[in-house]
């Protein structure tokens, strides 16, 4: 192992944010990590995408928080370190009715080529939505989420989807400013769609997930390849064959955690402590 661990110490980090990210992200850095955490004035990350889809995401959430990254490098070219977070929502991979959050907050050091990512995923009752025909249901469902602490966005309906092309309102901030973007979309589609801001600076519960990625950014930091020092020595992998209880034959249950270095390449497999997998897991005892 190296005889220095890196130190990020009186650095500045320039974070890609327009919608408050920093109440989430800079203080644990700053403090964790000392780094100087700036954001840039007037700076459009609406360009990259919304959540209202007026304005598509191009690639993966990874893809458009390094773009976000590189754009704030633009504007703060000082930074040696660039910071940004995305988010992801839908429907659980699995379990039926239930919503899905995905964070992922990026730190790229340009000086090292280093970079780390830190991700929260977890189920999301904080992404809701619904159709409603008339101004009592629409008042409804912004006190059942939480209005005005919670953001709520309101769009027309065109052929039973959500249409911000016909109507989008995402700032109202009171009862009366809210009930005018419900009327106006009735007006133009004679029903609105609803569904809670995704923006983190009108989603409470969406910016402590976002702390809580940025908890596991600093545990990547802290974790160091054993070969070289390198921080982010993560699992990249998580491998298939724990033995049926009942059987021993390899399960698709997880039997261990692969972490590779991103620098040097070292590799460890680790296996998980968690005893026999269940047969019901077991395609030969449970085909």
């Amino acid at each position: 192992m190296a005889d220095t661990e890196p130190s990020l110490r009186g650095e500045t980090a320039v974070l890609a944010t327009m919608h408050g990210k920093e109440r989430a992200i800079a203080t644990l850095l700053e403090r964790f990590l000392g780094v100087r955490v700036v954001v840039p004035d007037d700076f459009d990350t609406d360009r990259f995408g919304t959540f209202s889809r007026d304005v598509a995401r191009v690639g993966t959430a990874l893809d458009t928080a390094r773009a976000k990254i590189h754009a704030g490098f633009e504007r703060v070219p000082e930074a040696r370190l660039g910071l940004a977070s995305e988010g992801s929502f839908g429907p659980h991979p699995v379990v039926p009715f239930l919503a899905w959050g995905s964070e992922q907050v990026v730190l790229i050091d340009r000086a090292s080529g280093l970079e780390l990512v830190g991700r929260h995923a977890a189920p999301a009752s904080h992404f809701v939505h619904a159709q409603v025909a008339d101004v009592d249901a629409a008042l409804a469902f912004a006190a059942r989420v939480g209005f005005p602490r919670q953001g709520v966005i309101v769009m027309g309906v065109e052929h039973g989807q959500p249409s911000p092309a016909v109507a989008l309102a995402k700032n109202a901030s009171d009862r009366d400013t809210l009930i005018a973007a419900v009327r106006r979309a009735l007006d133009a589609c004679g029903a609105a769609s609803l569904e809670t801001d995704m923006r983190a600076h009108r989603n409470p519960r969406r910016m402590r997930c976002i702390r809580r990625a940025t908890v596991d950014l600093l545990r990547a930091w802290r974790s160091r390849c054993p070969a070289c020092a390198r921080p982010g020595f993560v699992i990249t992998a998580r491998l298939p064959g724990r033995p049926c209880g009942w059987c021993s034959a390899p399960t698709r249950q997880m039997l261990a955690d692969e972490r590779r270095c991103a620098g040097c390449g070292h590799l460890e497999r680790r296996p998980r402590d968690d005893g026999p997998a269940e047969p019901a897991h077991c395609d030969a005892c449970n085909p």
